[in-house]
């Protein structure tokens, strides 16, 4: 049974429920006068027995009630207290498992760009083309498309503790094979270290999600997805500010060069050791309780049940999530695409502004962040997705066009401006297309949609970064971000078509919404049980 199916089980009526619920009560009598409770003669109707008096619609539940009490996660059976909800709790240490994953995938996004924003210092270092230079940050796009789906397996089989110890440790080799690589004849050696960088992005990239849904409350999760995906981008935003400070243009001196890449290298190898150590102690598959009702029913998957293969298939058959795929592979992969070229970019227009083009790259990713802690809250309390992506995006498509058409008018104080504008849209819509595909395809696992959707932003982002390079080579970057542009519309388009339905958020009010239902019910019984009795208050209900 897939997934989706056992929670259809979960919230259907459950047929095993007992016919009647029974309300034991204090006898008004004395103790000693008591007569046995004997089921074959008792009259008296809490013991069970016929009540000439009694109201059947005041005292039984109807069928449709008796489905509204959801059973608990633990084993499909009615909660003790008549019907109540599964327990959820969330915990302090959520807190923690999402500053460690965000900030060694901070270090993971500072080793994809920390190559490009510097590519003329890197071509003359190691005496290569800057075509070649621009592949050490389109293989991390290249590594991620093939084995997005092993990764995703893997997570779904084995957990979020093993797929992050993976994530960080090759994160942290990767980081260490770079410092033997700081030789004008070793650029092998760094591509080497680059893949296996690129490698440990798999396991990153598509856990915001699958953190966020585990570990936080229905009313914070798009905030936690927000503030995962927020560590990706400062660790861009990083990687274009440090490289031009810690590796300036030295080309009159190779030696001086070869030093400040050591103590680039050297620092980000540290820094990834320590959050390798911290990922070992912190992270953990999931809490003791689910922090919510749409994760408490879905702990009884059995693990042999599961087929990744029909989630996938699953997944591609949902047409609104095939709309969004695409949609959001646009538009982040011409966010890849203008990142990787921005140095170039900027230069055609600005010579010799190497440090002011890296500002630029952390304004645009500054001004993201805080999107994406915005667009997130707002989730958090309107549930809006539709609305909010479609709007996000087309802002994202107008702040293209602003950016694309203001680079040559030699003002670079206006060029911060229009990048920043640009980055708060474009980069604060990433954790706004992972909620929305959580949201669309539940229950199938968070790991799978948030996999697929970054497999499709790869592989734009390869195809987007290959032909605006060429053409930024060829015609100028005016040419290749008009190319983008003509892109992003179209994604405007297929986002405006995805048909909405928040399944996951459904769950979540109709559990709730159920739960009170049971709980009106047994209060209806117990006022009832004690008119019955004519004093004292029922002292437990229990199934026959």
């Amino acid at each position: 049974m897939v997934a989706g199916e056992l929670v259809q089980e979960h919230l259907r009526a459950d047929t095993g429920a007992p016919d009647d619920i029974t309300v034991v009560r204090k006898s008004p009598q004395p103790e000693g006068a008591r007569r046995p409770a004997d089921t074959d003669s008792c009259s008296d109707p809490a013991c069970g027995g016929p009540d000439q008096h009694r109201d059947p619609e005041e005292l039984e539940v109807p069928p449709d009630e008796r489905a509204a009490m959801l059973p608990g996660a633990g084993g499909g059976e009615a909660e003790e207290a008549g019907g109540r909800a599964p327990e959820t709790r969330v915990y302090w240490r959520r807190f923690a498992v999402l500053a460690v994953f965000s900030l060694y995938s901070l270090v993971n996004a500072f080793q994809w760009i920390h190559y490009s924003i510097i590519t003329n210092v890197f071509t003359r270092y190691y005496g290569v083309t800057s075509d070649k230079v621009d592949w050490l940050s389109i293989v991390y796009m290249v590594a991620y498309i093939p084995l997005i789906f092993p990764a995703t397996w893997l997570l779904d089989r084995r957990g979020l503790r093993l797929t992050a110890l993976l994530g960080a440790g090759l994160n942290c080799a990767g980081a260490w094979l770079k410092c033997a690589s700081v030789s004008p004849d070793r650029f092998g050696v760094t591509v080497t270290a680059q893949v296996i960088c690129s490698v440990a992005q798999v396991f990153i990239l598509g856990l915001p999600s699958r953190i966020a849904s585990v570990w936080f409350g229905p009313r914070e999760v798009s905030t936690a997805c927000a503030t995962a995906v927020l560590g990706n981008q400062l660790g861009t935003a990083i990687g274009f500010l440090l490289p031009p400070v810690l590796v300036p243009n030295t080309p009159e001196d190779p030696d001086r060069t070869g030093r400040n890449i050591s103590i680039m290298f050297y620092g980000t190898a540290a820094v990834s050791t320590g959050l390798f150590v911290l990922t070992v102690i912190v992270i953990t598959d999931k809490p003791p309780l689910p922090p919510s009702q749409a994760q408490a029913v879905l702990p009884g998957v059995p693990l042999d049940d599961y087929s990744y293969k029909q989630s996938i298939i699953n997944l591609v058959k949902n047409k609104a999530f095939v709309l969004l795929l695409i949609s959001y592979g646009i538009l982040t992969g011409s966010f890849y695409s203008v990142s990787t070229l921005l140095n170039q970019i900027i230069l055609h227009y600005f010579q010799g502004q190497e440090l002011n083009a890296g500002r630029i790259g952390l304004t645009l990713v500054l001004a993201g962040m805080v999107g994406s802690i915005l667009c997130g809250l707002w989730l958090d309390h309107t549930k809006t997705y539709k609305v909010t992506t479609l709007v996000v995006y087309l802002l994202s498509f107008v702040g293209m066009l602003v950016f694309t058409f203001t680079l040559d008018l030699n003002n670079i104080y206006l060029v911060f401006c229009t990048a920043g504008v640009l980055g708060f849209f474009m980069t604060g819509y990433l954790p706004l297309g992972f909620e929305f595909g959580v949201e669309i395809t539940y229950p199938e696992s968070e790991g799978t949609s948030s996999g697929l959707l970054n497999a499709f932003a790869q592989i734009f982002g390869i195809i987007f970064t290959l032909i605006q390079g060429r053409l930024t080579t060829a015609f100028g970057p005016l040419a290749g971000n008009v190319f983008l542009s003509a892109w992003i519309l179209l994604g405007v388009v297929l986002t405006a078509l995805i048909k909405s339905e928040l399944k996951r958020h459904n769950v979540n009010m109709a559990t709730e919404s159920k739960a009170l239902q049971a709980v009106s019910v047994s209060s209806r019984r117990v006022r009832a049980a004690a008119m019955l009795g004519g004093a004292g208050l029922p002292e437990k209900l229990s199934c026959c």
